[in-house]
């Protein structure tokens, strides 16, 4: 029977649909849009209501549908318009997504409001429009400069330009106008940091630390792991992150239901094939490319079968080919939904999931916020926890994640024998090695190398460095280019801690074949901390270069440490500042000791466990048995040291 026959009038039936809606009673407000649309099915009211309604139940493809519908019966309907752009950007389809966000604006009656403008910035921002995103957000400041929201995406829409003065101040502004926003502090440190401004760095961790400590709002994850926090802390900071902002960015599900993969094959010796999904944006010139692509050539296809589901640029570059050819499948999931990614690895049969991405630049929040396999394991992209409940391992080793951290992560521990990083045997090493003076090094005198990102570098780590300098006549340190503005700030530091500026060297990017044969140049490679060296590190090991480090307490201040050690190099591995400096000063006086540590290293890319990757394939994939088994089983997670080879 036709709900809508029982009253006077489609308008009446709508009416008392949107009743039902405004109460929280969706299903039965979409049987009664239906019932109108049965009757009237050009009735545009009852199709946008019931795409709204739709998409509140989770049933995403209907509320497609009825939205594009309203909008073909009434093109100006601009909250039509909104909404749909709205499902789009959620479903990764953002081009068309910002042209309907654009299109309800020149439609909206009156004056503009400014929540509309900034989500368009946002879009914009997300598809890489720099000069229109500019353009936007100033115009949204211009509707509503008291409105952090704006200020906010503005200071994103400055960070993404590379004008990060600009955007720590349009952060720090967000933070004055809306204090509960306490994301927005993160924001500005991280900013600041990225340009090596520290005119406000203590006040600004003494803020964020607060914010965890104190669980008043956001910390985000990535920052706490730059500044000096404990684990404790780090986990907190994650588990509040996952709370408030990852799970919100899901869709709404109409069942959420545990993704169960396929049988295994039949019965073996080995118990038939598990099928193991990538999920990354960084399939491409990236680091986590560089360290991982040999990883997904060696699995072992009698026993694993590997699977790319890939949500960030194609490049055309060869690391992208090179990691095309390395999967048994390699799915473009751009544009693809949450649930439309469940779906395919439901389709690939799926068993585990590996997340390579974590808490970094580009991630979706969306495939973080859900089960996507009934076995799901973070690696690789991010040290330390996701403080989430749909992550079921982490991938560590004894170093970064000695088993009594434990408590401080959700996910299980998997203490891997040698390191928890892979590596690639296919790493350029005899490009040609630059001259000095073409990489704007002086023509003799030792140089001290630290190529690590430029937020990695504190003040006190700086003025340590800066230290160094003073005891090493005639020493250069070699930093990556930090941009004008970074250059400029960490110039004003060395003259103010007494350091010749000139003693700075600036090195700009190069492709990888290049920045490697740089390494060559360089004496001494001073690490970061207390977000240590990960790929760097492991790019100076295999070029030769003995890399001076300190060991701290969290999993980012302990990669290099681990490294080191499966290189064969635990002597350069220091407990604390002093003993950093210490070190870095006495190896610059003793060449021969440098010459003996480079022989070592050079040895070490055939002999040693960092570089041994058909071993930690070997290794990893054991891990992935002793998940599955013991998920087969019926068993919880349960955190497992890996028996060496």
């Amino acid at each position: 029977m036709s709900t809508a026959r029982h009253f006077a009038s489609p308008a009446e039936a709508l009416g008392y649909a949107l009743a039902l809606h405004q109460n929280g009673r969706h299903a039965e407000c979409g049987a009664v849009c239906r019932a109108i649309l049965a009757v009237k099915p050009d009735h545009h009211g009852a199709s946008f209501l019931l795409g709204v309604t739709a998409f509140t139940l989770g049933r995403i493809e209907e509320s497609q549908r009825c939205l594009a519908l309203t909008i073909a019966l009434k093109p100006d309907l601009a909250d039509a318009c909104l909404n749909l752009a709205l499902l789009l950007r959620r479903r990764g389809r953002l081009a068309e997504a910002a042209a309907l966000q654009a299109r309800a604006l020149r439609l909206a009656p009156g004056p503009a409001d400014a929540g509309p403008v900034i989500v368009l910035g946002a879009m914009l921002r997300e598809l890489g429009r720099t000069a229109a995103t500019r353009a936007v957000l100033r115009r949204a400041i211009a509707l509503a400069p008291d409105d952090a929201e704006a200020w906010r995406e503005s200071g994103h829409g400055l960070r993404d330009g590379g004008e990060l003065a600009a955007a720590a101040m349009a952060y720090g502004r967000a933070y004055r106008l809306d204090p509960s926003r306490t994301e927005s502090l993160s924001d500005q440190l991280h900013a600041a940091l990225s340009h090596c401004d520290w005119s406000a760095y203590d006040a600004l961790c003494r803020e964020v630390l607060a914010v965890i400590d104190s669980g008043r709002g956001i910390a985000l994850p990535l920052l706490t792991l730059l500044i000096d926090s404990s684990p404790a802390q780090q986990d907190r900071a994650a588990r509040h992150f996952h709370r408030a902002v990852v799970q919100p960015a899901a869709l709404p599900q109409a069942a959420a239901a545990v993704p169960v993969a396929p049988p295994l094959g039949s019965p073996s010796g080995d118990g038939g094939r598990l099928t193991v999904a990538y999920l990354s944006a960084d399939f491409h010139e990236h680091a986590t490319a560089y360290l991982a692509a040999e990883l997904f050539e060696l699995h072992d296809r009698d026993r694993f079968r590997v699977v790319a589901c890939s949500y960030g640029p194609d490049d055309g570059s060869p690391t992208r080919r090179r990691l095309e050819a390395a999967f048994d499948a390699f799915h473009d999931i751009r544009g693809c939904d949450a649930e439309q990614v469940q779906a395919l690895l439901a389709a690939e049969g799926a068993h585990i999931l590996v997340d390579l991405k974590g808490y970094t630049r580009h991630v979706r929040f969306d495939l973080l916020a859900r089960r996507l396999a009934p076995v799901q394991v973070a690696y690789l992209g991010y040290p330390g926890t996701m403080g989430s409940d749909v992550m079921d391992y982490v991938i560590g080793d004894r170093f970064v994640t000695p088993p009594d951290h434990q408590p401080h992560y959700r996910e299980r521990l998997v203490i891997m024998p040698d390191s928890y990083q892979v590596n690639d045997r296919r790493r350029p090493l005899d490009a040609p090695v630059p001259d000095r003076a073409a990489c704007g090094l002086p023509p003799d005198g030792f140089v001290f190398c630290a190529f690590n990102a430029p937020f990695k570098i504190t003040p006190s780590l700086f003025g340590l460095w800066m230290r160094v300098l003073a005891r090493v006549p005639g020493s250069v340190l070699w930093l990556q280019q930090p941009g004008r503005d970074g250059a400029d700030n960490l110039r004003r530091e060395a003259a103010r801690r007494g350091v010749d500026p000139d003693r700075l060297v600036f090195a700009l990017h190069r492709p990888q074949a290049e920045h490697l044969a740089r390494y060559r140049l360089a004496d001494l490679f001073l690490d970061s901390f207390p977000y240590t060296g990960h790929t760097t590190v492991s790019d100076a090991l295999w070029m030769g270069l003995p890399v001076v480090t300190r060991i701290g307490d969290t999993f980012a201040a302990r990669v290099a440490a681990g490294l080191l050690n499966a290189a064969g190099l635990p002597e350069t591995v220091t407990t604390s500042f002093d003993g950093y400096e210490a070190l870095a000063v006495r190896l610059a006086g003793e060449p021969a000791t440098l010459a003996a540590y480079r022989r070592r290293l050079a040895a070490a890319r055939a002999t040693a466990p960092l570089f041994d990757t058909p071993r930690f394939t070997r290794h990893l994939e054991r891990a992935y048995r002793t998940m599955w088994d013991r998920h087969a089983a019926g068993l919880p997670p349960e955190a497992f040291t890996v028996p060496p080879l």
